[in-house]
């Protein structure tokens, strides 16, 4: 017993960590390598001259245009899919659930719902009552959905959580329909955001959302420590020294404004926080203090990955990123559960 905090504290062997670092920097340089596709490739070809006139603001050109758009679009791609990455991986971290995801565990529902119910009953319209409404209903129904599956013997396993988070997101669902049925105008302004897309980005939503995303990606950094120490069970984490009720608390505190901040601003997008931690893990091992950044890199170079192509399969028309990932995350979802069978993290 007195050598496990100095096996847990350990640093890895440098040959680890030269290893992590040359993913790090591949990943880095893979995401620049996405960013600039994504400037270029589009439903509008562009040649390198608008390219650059776009990027320094020009819009005197319709290529140019497109491109002076296209930038903040895949500014928020990759802060948006940053975002739920890392939500993802610590929201599995905290329930040491391989299936915990924003979506599957019901919390996008529930901030669609509190958008919804902002629109409908309150008038809200702007982003900035999108994003606190969607904080908030995203933190109710994680509460909710923990609550539930944590009733009965064995506390919150991975199955409960699984079963309770998908009937509530059946529910909240529900709720949705019940709500806009009735009031066209507001299901007109709703369905758009709900398939959940980038394609609305400009430079003062991006601003408008990015303190929020910071201050939930710096709680999220700081709590990776505690969700080593948590993986080892609640029990030995307390033996360790680890408040394992404020630990969870604060990691989940600070999953619950990514995943709400990112829904607000890109509707309900599925399946990112799901797929790319366990990338991550193949790539930097299960370490929180690796596994997050790497995460937040992997997911922002997906989601700007797919947005582009959902620009490109359906031109002049495009398919919404939410959509794209879907499609992506599906297989990946049915291929966790057939290996992992359930079990914890």
């Amino acid at each position: 017993m007195t050598t496990a905090p100095a096996a847990v504290s350990a640093p890895p062997r440098r040959g680890s960590r030269r290893r992590r670092v040359v993913w790090l920097v591949t990943l880095a340089l893979l995401v620049l390598v996405a960013s600039i596709v994504s400037v270029t490739f589009g439903t509008r070809a562009v040649s390198f001259d608008d390219i650059i006139a776009g990027l320094t603001g020009s819009i005197e050109s319709t290529s140019a245009a497109a491109v002076s758009k296209r930038v903040p679009r895949t500014v928020l791609a990759l802060v948006v899919g940053a975002a739920l990455a890392v939500s993802g991986a610590v929201m599995q971290g905290v329930t040491r659930n391989p299936l915990a995801d924003p979506q599957i565990l019901g919390i996008n529902g529930g901030a669609s719902l509190a958008v919804v119910i902002g629109l409908a009953f309150f008038g809200v319209s702007s982003a900035f009552g999108y994003i606190w409404l969607a904080m908030l209903g995203a933190a109710i129904a994680a509460v909710f959905v923990y609550t539930i599956g944590s009733l009965g013997r064995g506390g919150a396993s991975p199955l409960k959580l699984a079963l309770a988070g998908a009937a509530t997101a059946v529910a909240f669902s529900s709720l949705i329909s019940a709500i806009l049925l009735p009031r066209i105008d507001v299901m007109s302004v709703f369905r758009f955001w709900q398939i959940g897309g980038v394609g609305g980005a400009t430079v003062e939503k991006i601003l408008l959302v990015l303190p929020f995303l910071a201050v939930g990606m710096v709680i999220c950094l700081a709590a990776s420590a505690a969700l080593n120490s948590l993986a080892l069970g609640d029990e030995l984490a307390a033996g360790l020294g680890e408040r394992v009720r404020t630990a969870r608390l604060v990691a989940a505190l600070g999953a619950v404004i990514l995943c709400g901040a990112a829904t607000a601003v890109a509707g309900p997008i599925g399946f990112v926080g799901l797929i790319v931690p366990h990338i991550c893990r193949l790539l930097v091992g299960p370490d929180h203090r690796w596994l997050l950044p790497v995460s937040a890199l992997v997911g922002g170079g997906l989601l700007i990955v797919a947005d582009v192509v959902g620009r490109v399969i359906a031109r002049p028309q495009e398919v919404e990123v939410g959509i794209v990932t879907a499609l992506i995350g599906a297989p990946f979802f049915i291929a966790i559960v057939r290996r992992q069978k359930m079990r914890a993290l």
